[in-house]
């Protein structure tokens, strides 16, 4: 036969149970059917695709042929798909997303983001989902456009019209420099230097800071919307700037950035909240995630001294 038939699912079945069972007597007590009913399914199974999968004689047992061998991880291949639609169909008809849009604050500890994440992907493994990571207003701007379906974002979401939130924690933002930038130098620096030293300043391209600037005190700045380029630009020695204390902690045990000791200026506490649209409601792997952010984030403690951003 040049030209095999298209096996059913069924036959599919009864050939990974043979194989994994050892023995037809075997693949019959998985499948609860009689061992005449395995035998007959793989001899159709064999004479549709027109070569033998198992080699019988000699053997107590079945064993693969060299052309079973090449088609089992197809076969399996199939049986998982299969396995994977049906949960996927079981998922929606229940009400469970097949995919969720989520945008991130590039502010919330990746530690945080990755644990969330992995638990997400053990609890609900039918369900797609896409990560944004976005700064400042960015995340606003994703919900409230319908391109992530929730977010967790940071101060500006707050009394934004037809966006629903829900306190996440937040962080501490704090002034840092290279040791050997001029004001890394200094023990206690006056009041208004840092308005004499270049800021890096993160920035977003969403209308929600259009115009705005937070914690900005120079008039000399360079604006970056990564926050991964603004950390290793202070770590340079170019200019200094507001970062996540959990993500410099490190770089400050070891001194490759220092903590400015400005009178004026000492620290933001950056507060995250868990967003949706009011007309598009959560679903329940997208609930999942809120309450996980909500609950994580109950543990925040904001430095003391810090303001508000």
């Amino acid at each position: 036969m040049s030209d095999p038939r298209t096996p059913s699912l069924d036959q599919l079945t009864i050939f990974l149970a043979i194989v994994d069972a050892g023995s037809f007597a075997g693949a019959a007590r998985r499948l609860n059917r009689a061992v005449s009913v395995i035998s007959y399914g793989v001899a159709n199974l064999e004479a549709q695709l027109g070569i033998e999968l198992f080699a019988r004689e000699g053997t107590r047992k079945p064993r693969l042929t060299v052309a079973g061998r090449t088609l089992l991880a197809e076969a399996r291949a199939i049986s998982r798909g299969v396995e994977d639609l049906r949960a996927k169909v079981k998922g929606l008809l229940e009400g469970l997303e097949a995919e969720v849009d989520l945008a991130v604050d590039v502010m919330l500890p990746t530690e945080r983001v990755g644990a969330v994440l992995r638990d997400f992907a053990q609890q609900f493994p039918t369900v797609q989902l896409r990560l944004h990571m976005e700064a400042l207003g960015a995340v606003t701007a994703m919900v409230q456009g319908g391109a992530a379906m929730i977010g967790v974002s940071g101060p500006l979401a707050l009394g934004v019209e037809g966006i629903e939130s829900i306190a996440a924690g937040s962080a501490t933002l704090i002034p840092v420099a290279a040791p050997d930038h001029p004001l890394g130098r200094m023990a206690r620096i006056p009041p208004g230097a840092a308005r004499e030293h270049t800021q890096l300043v993160l920035t977003d391209r969403s209308r929600f800071t259009e115009g705005r600037d937070f914690s900005v005190i120079s008039p000399r700045t360079w604006r970056l919307a990564d926050l991964g380029a603004k950390h290793a630009l202070l770590r340079e020695g170019v200019g200094w700037g507001n970062m996540p204390l959990h993500m410099v902690a490190s770089d400050l045990a070891a001194g490759a950035l220092a903590r400015l000791a400005m009178p004026d200026h000492s620290g933001d506490h950056y507060r995250f909240s868990c967003i949706w649209r009011r007309e598009a409601p959560p679903g329940p792997a997208a609930s999942w995630l809120v309450d996980r952010f909500v609950a994580l984030g109950a543990a925040d403690a904001p430095v003391e001294g810090a303001s508000d951003v």
